[in-house]
């Protein structure tokens, strides 16, 4: 192989072409049947699929832990929140690659985050803030930095909040 992989640089976009070489592979017809070759490529596309579900869910625990301290600045658990924030958006900033950032499915972070976070106030007998917005007041490339700003994304998200 006279060039290196992408592999180990971007595993969503090496899954997706050597699924999509493996799906060549099978549409010759001198090869033989004996490999699934769609289903050989459908899992090695879920690789890339993994990987992204991976950084998703870690956003949507960043979010959930930003809407629970803008909703409750002064509980007594928000040292703990800002911590764990702090450890998801590390973790999601070490696992992001380049083919990851325009599959993250944005709309659906926002949502589990806020489901979560509101779940989760109830527990500490608080409420989610009033008029969360629909749709997420901060880019992916607000939290996926790794100069992350924790109290400039709070300021974020209470600003977008209509009281």
């Amino acid at each position: 192989m006279d060039r290196p992989s992408l592999y180990d640089d971007d595993i969503v976009a090496w899954a997706e072409e050597q699924a999509a070489a493996l799906r060549a592979l099978g549409a010759r017809g001198e090869l033989s049947n004996a490999v699934d070759w769609e289903n050989v490529a459908e899992e090695i596309e879920s690789v890339g699929r993994a990987q992204i579900r991976a950084v998703e869910s870690l956003l949507v625990q960043v979010l959930a832990h930003l809407l629970k301290q803008a909703s409750a600045p002064l509980a007594p658990v928000v040292s703990h929140w800002r911590h764990e924030t702090l450890t998801f958006q590390q973790a999601a900033y070490q696992r992001i690659e380049p083919g990851m950032r325009q599959r993250l499915n944005w709309r659906y972070i926002w949502a589990i985050a806020r489901t979560n976070a509101e779940a989760n106030m109830l527990i500490y007998g608080q409420e989610l803030l009033p008029n969360v917005p629909d749709t997420c007041p901060l880019t992916p490339e607000a939290i996926l930095t790794e100069r992350f700003d924790l109290d400039a994304a709070l300021r974020v998200i209470t600003g977008t909040v209509q009281r």
